[in-house]
């Protein structure tokens, strides 16, 4: 059984993964009697930590707003600091991009109203200066997260490539974060399958509070779905190329959705698309290794008008 203070830490660490708890169902997580979880949750309360109790068989405990921060040992300023810095570090490519997210979506969930406004202020009045990526929608990223987080069911808008927009209902189970985008990989409750939504086309709507069991799937075949989502249904040219480089340098360097295969040390396999096959061309050439065409007869034409500006560029500058 943990002693009281770090059952406490293990109870706080409880409410803040899931918003609803039972007193039989933390009892049993703790190892204590329901009366034990009484007491503890009465603590918490005179620490300054906002839990509400639902009364009733289907009631609960869950941690709420409240009207001041708890005591994380920050102050007000650091808690806006912390939650604009894990803001930010959501848009870099570090790798810990989701992990940013969820626990900007914890320290969110806690803050009083003044610094929920404060943080919010200082993204809308914020600028950067603009870059080759898309901006990164803060809202509609924490609201996936928090989402999958606590297992619930997510409506939102979604904006399809022609420009039309509808309702979507579904069960979020992963953001995976590729190229210059964000994608949800979510169980599409109206169309019974799995779906890959682009987040920066996507418009939460209110939280809908229905809870859902996660269906079982290894990371690894997420990734591998959304990627043969993206390069089947993406891209109106595709192709596939014999890349003369390491697969593991190609990944290094192509930014863009591709599906690699290692054919051995030198070479590899690219299937990869675009909207634009002379940009898709323009990307391939930076790579500094040879490249063979194997399907894909518009990224063959676009080769053709790229080395045509080539040779014009290179002739102009010899005879000058």
């Amino acid at each position: 059984m943990l002693e009281t203070s770090a059952r406490l830490l293990e109870l706080l660490s409880l409410l803040q993964v899931k918003r609803d708890w039972t007193s039989d169902d933390l009892a049993a997580r703790l190892g204590v009697s329901t009366r034990t979880v009484r007491a503890d949750i009465g603590r918490l309360r005179s620490l300054g930590y906002p839990v509400d109790a639902r009364p009733g068989v289907a009631g609960g405990y869950r941690l709420a707003a409240g009207t001041a921060m708890p005591p994380l040992l920050l102050d007000d300023d650091e808690a806006v600091a912390v939650a604009v810095g894990l803001g930010a570090v959501a848009t870099w490519r570090l790798g810990i991009q989701e992990t940013s997210l969820i626990a900007l979506a914890k320290l969110e969930q806690v803050m009083p109203a003044h610094l929920r406004r404060r943080v919010a202020a200082i993204r809308e009045t914020t600028s950067v200066v603009p870059g080759t990526e898309p901006a990164l929608d803060l809202s509609a990223l924490g609201a996936a997260a928090s989402a999958i987080r606590g297992h619930e069911r997510l409506r939102f808008g979604y904006t399809k490539p022609g420009g039309t927009e509808e309702a979507r209902h579904a069960e979020p189970q992963r953001l995976v974060s590729w190229g210059p985008f964000w994608y949800l990989f979510a169980w599409d409750l109206d169309r019974e399958d799995w779906r890959v939504f682009r987040v920066d086309r996507m418009v939460p709507r209110a939280p809908t509070g229905v809870r859902f069991r996660p269906r079982v799937i290894p990371e690894d075949a997420v990734v591998q779905h959304v990627v043969r989502r993206i390069i089947e249904a993406g891209w109106s040219y595709r192709a596939r190329v014999l890349v003369h480089a390491p697969a593991g340098e190609v990944a290094a360097k192509l930014v863009i959705p591709v599906d690699i295969e290692a054919v051995d040390d030198s070479t590899c396999r690219v299937e990869l698309g675009s909207d634009d096959p002379d940009g898709l061309a323009l990307w391939l050439a930076q790579l500094g290794a040879d490249v063979e065409v194997l399907e894909g007869r518009e990224l063959e034409r676009a080769f053709e008008r790229l080395a045509t500006r080539f040779r014009r560029a290179a002739g102009g500058a010899a005879t000058r």
